[in-house]
């Protein structure tokens, strides 16, 4: 057992199985399987399966392949690891849990990767803080991972930046898998069923329990074979390239910055219709956030936006008002009653022009909500109209989902404010500003700006208008 890591909970030691013998990996140890064949990765073995058994059913994966191995808690051990996945073979499998929901903030709370000739590593990033060894150790490598952009920002933060990936949740949509969750996509792919009860578990709680580390190395035990099986698909569809590009758009993207408004993310906050009502909400939220991070808690644990937004219809000055609010009640809220009210106390307080607009929350210097077109701008709502029915039929013809083959907000970008005129040349360098990756551009520009051009509709669009405008009152 290398220094520093931490048996997993339950089961029997190490010491007390008989000398010479693996840890049980589910099912029969192998002695008992017949000579000659490959232990299943769950479930029974062929020969064993029940008769009338569907040949076609899911197996479930219940044991990693080659035993749940110890979690890395030292540097000891983080170096023996390291060595091992330098010395393995091919792309290598990652993932990462975090604690969303229960801890502020997005950071890793373990870390699995597999590699071929390494096994699976599993790595405690709290007692592990710096895997700056393992990318160094991986720079040459692939890394697999499933729905990369939700994992590779808590995994730059503990040092590891992969130079290469393939997203399997990325090649699945590609493909036109209806759904791409890791876990239907193994099964439909592979025929393993993966269990994913621990997917919102809290997973900064120490120690992890056994079934968590179970599930969190199955999460890797065939995320390799998947990317294999997805590849050839890619091949065979004519997308390999297209799939190039968009893992590398994913590597490339810079972190989302920070919004100028994040209080009107707040849920359920259409129903506060006033500026000093908005107000509240903006003083209650920033008051929830400073709490939740000193506290290194999911901010939601410690106010839900229920109260915030009822609170910013009440507007309670005092302990009676306050408790009547369920969302109040909870022994996280009760502790900070008096930051509550304060925060209640100056929103009420502040001066008219301190108060946030009703009106605000749009993306800066873009269009406004696709839904107000029709009434500020007939023209523009008639564009985006033929441009969406374009890339709608564009995306069936290649079995891709809509937003894959060119982003809505793009899409909206360009309807509401298209280049003159819009000829293929000025929607391709359009369509390249905004992030379109080429094979969008080569699928979708053309295209576009047919229906950008030929969109119909009777009223003059804002340019016109304007145009039209400074010669009012010419009679």
């Amino acid at each position: 057992m290398s220094a520093g890591s931490e048996r997993p909970r339950g089961g029997l030691p190490d010491a007390r199985a008989p000398a010479g013998t693996e840890r049980p990996r589910g099912g029969l140890p192998d002695a008992r399987a017949p000579a000659g064949t490959e232990r299943p990765r769950g479930g029974l073995p062929d020969a064993r399966a029940p008769a009338g058994t569907e040949a076609g059913r899911a197996v479930p994966l219940l044991e990693p392949r080659d035993g749940l191995p110890l979690v890395v808690t030292t540097r000891a051990a983080l170096a023996e690891v390291t060595s091992r996945l330098a010395d393995g073979e091919g792309p290598v499998a990652v993932d990462a849990e975090r604690a969303s929901g229960y801890r502020y903030g997005q950071r890793a709370y373990l870390v699995q990767l597999r590699r071929a000739g390494a096994g699976t590593v599993l790595i405690d990033p709290i007692a592990c803080p710096e895997l700056s060894g393992v990318d160094a150790a991986l720079q040459d490598a692939e890394a697999v991972l499933h729905a990369a952009s939700q994992d590779l920002p808590c995994l730059a933060e503990v040092g590891y930046r992969p130079r290469r990936l393939f997203d399997t949740e990325l090649a699945g949509r590609l493909l036109g898998y209806p759904r791409v969750a890791l876990g239907t996509l193994v099964e439909e792919v592979l025929g393993f069923h993966l269990e994913k009860g621990h997917s919102a578990a809290d997973w900064s709680v120490r120690p992890l329990r056994e079934e968590m580390l179970r599930y969190a190395a199955l999460d890797v035990e065939v995320l390799i074979e998947l990317r294999d099986a997805l590849a050839a698909e890619l091949t065979a569809q004519g997308k390999t390239e297209w799939a190039r590009q968009e893992f590398d758009a994913v590597l490339a993207t810079r972190p989302t910055p920070v919004r100028p408004d994040p209080w009107r993310r707040t849920s359920g906050i259409h129903w506060v219709q006033s500026r000093r009502g908005l107000a509240v909400v903006r003083e209650l939220w920033a008051a929830r956030d400073r709490i939740a991070r000193i506290a290194d808690l999911s901010p939601r644990r410690v106010l839900p936006d229920t109260a915030i937004i009822e609170a910013a219809r009440s507007y309670p000055v005092n302990h009676a008002q306050l408790i009547r609010i369920s969302g109040f009640a909870g022994r996280q809220a009760r502790r900070h009653e008096k930051d509550w009210l304060a925060a209640v106390a100056r929103a009420r307080a502040g001066a008219d022009d301190e108060l946030p607009e009703t009106a605000g929350g749009a993306i800066p210097n873009g269009p406004p909500p696709a839904h107000r077109w029709a009434e500020r701008d007939p023209a523009a709502a008639a564009r985006l109209t033929a441009a969406r029915r374009v890339v709608t039929i564009l995306a069936e013809e290649n079995r891709l989902p809509v937003e894959n083959l060119l982003s809505p907000d793009a899409l909206r970008r360009l309807s509401w404010d298209p280049p003159r005129p819009p000829d293929e040349e000025r929607v391709t360098r359009a369509l390249a500003g905004y992030g379109a990756r080429p094979w969008q551009i080569g699928l979708a520009a053309a295209p576009v700006a047919e229906a950008l051009s030929n969109a119909k509709n009777d009223a003059p669009d804002a340019a016109d208008r304007a145009e039209a405008g400074t010669g009012a009152g010419d009679t």
